[in-house]
């Protein structure tokens, strides 16, 4: 069953999903144009907020780890999808190596990597999962909470190739976000397919670069159906050289927060939104909720305490925070048994394959869900945001706002494209020529 969720505004949110239903045709249409100039992501994720006046992603990600949270139903797309990806990049692929993150412990990540190397061998590939942990130096299964056992095995490298013992993959395809930096393993290999590129890892990928490029997409996009574009899109800022246990960077973080803040208002004011404006200060690089926090005045970010200030000093693998981004918080009205949710849009390829809510009971329709820690329950969607319902006559319904989230999550995913082909080592070089 579809999960009953409570949208607050809901006026203004159907007129916006009624301007994306009837303009359809010609929305599908732009995208398919789209996929013909850019070559998405192997797969992503995006994490969007819905306020009613307003939907639009807060992040993108391009190393998902939420596979076993989808509907089992969509499994069929996922593989039509993987499949299709497969034969643009190797279209003669039978090896496949998937690395995964080092958590071992989280087994609830790891049921998402088996679900990934499932819906890869039904695309006809022989899948192997390769650690990149030092201690895992023979085969080692992992029991998992749903029955299954993942098998994970030691990495080997040779001049130019990489794989495992007797196992010679045509692609890799990491599921590691690579925040601990690009390992010396994966460096300078000799045709082979390393999905995602090197370059969308956090050690080089930029979240103010992706925002950069879907303002782009979101501009192109609005002018395409004629919409205001800040409707699916929030304004950002970023500042460079901030080191927060030092409290270096504060003036130009209080400026940038009180630029943001002051355009949001102006856009309230303008829609009649009677909401306090917010800004989420995030790090821009780093995954996994962590270095982020809500602020509503450009004076609570000179007054952190020192608690707020090493929160927000390091995020995952310990990385240090020098360069953050401001981003205009988008409200969340969408609520279950009175607790936030947020959708999360899984695309494979330029294929939406489904997705689920986010809820989190401890926190405020103004505040950042993917919080460490946190408590949530993944709510599979029941349709696969690729299907509208036109003859219901009711945009409400669970495919139409579907279908929306689809819209937005699909534009997040191009600008993730626009942005892996502005970072590419190539494009670096051109420059610098």
């Amino acid at each position: 069953m579809v999960p009953h969720l409570t949208t607050a505004l809901t006026g203004p949110l159907l007129e916006l999903e009624r301007r994306f239903l009837a303009a359809s045709p010609q929305i599908e249409h732009w995208l398919r144009g789209q996929w013909q100039e850019h070559t998405p992501p192997f797969y992503s994720s995006c994490d969007l907020r819905n306020s009613g006046f307003k939907l639009a992603p807060v992040d993108t990600n391009l190393f998902p780890g939420g596979f076993n949270n989808l509907n089992p139903a969509f499994l069929p797309l996922c593989v039509h999808a993987a499949m299709s990806a497969i034969e643009k990049i190797c279209p003669d692929a039978r090896n496949l190596l998937l690395i995964p993150e080092n958590h071992t412990r989280n087994l609830f990540y790891l049921q998402n990597v088996a679900q990934i190397a499932a819906i890869l061998k039904q695309t006809g590939l022989n899948v192997r999962i390769g650690s990149l942990l030092p201690d895992i130096v023979q085969p080692t299964p992992v029991e998992l909470p749903n029955g299954q056992t993942l098998l994970l095995e030691p990495l080997v490298r040779s001049q130019y190739r990489l794989g495992l013992d007797g196992f010679d993959p045509c692609a890799i395809l990491l599921n590691n976000d690579l925040s601990a930096g690009i390992p010396e393993i994966l460096e300078n290999l000799h045709e082979q397919f390393v999905l995602p590129p090197l370059h969308a890892g956090w050690a080089v990928r930029r979240k103010s670069n992706h925002f950069a490029a879907y303002d782009q997409v979101a501009n192109d996009f609005a002018r395409e159906i004629g919409i205001d574009p800040w409707r699916i899109n929030p304004a950002f800022s970023v500042c460079r050289s901030v080191n927060f246990h030092e409290r270096q960077g504060e003036e130009c973080l209080a400026a940038n927060v009180a630029a943001v803040l002051d355009m949001v208002r102006e856009k309230y004011r303008e829609y009649e939104i009677d909401e306090k404006p917010y800004v989420v200060v995030k790090a821009d690089a780093g995954t996994y909720g962590m270095g982020v926090m809500t602020v509503r005045d450009a004076d609570e970010v000179i007054a952190l305490n020192r608690k707020q200030r090493n929160k927000m000093s390091v995020v995952k693998e310990g990385l240090e925070v020098s360069e953050v981004l401001i981003q205009e918080g988008v409200h969340s009205f969408e609520t279950l048994n009175d607790a936030v949710a947020e959708p999360v849009i899984y695309m494979i390829d330029r294929y939406v394959v489904g997705g689920f809510y986010r809820v989190h009971t401890g926190r405020g329709k103004d505040e950042n869900l993917n919080a460490p820690g946190m408590h949530f329950e993944p709510l599979a969607f029941e349709t696969g945001c690729n299907l509208p319902d036109y003859r219901c006559g009711n945009p409400d319904s669970p495919p139409n706002r579907f279908y929306a989230y689809g819209v937005v999550g699909r534009l997040a995913c191009l600008a993730a494209a626009v942005e892996l082909e502005r970072s590419a080592p190539e494009s670096a070089l051109a420059l610098v020529e």
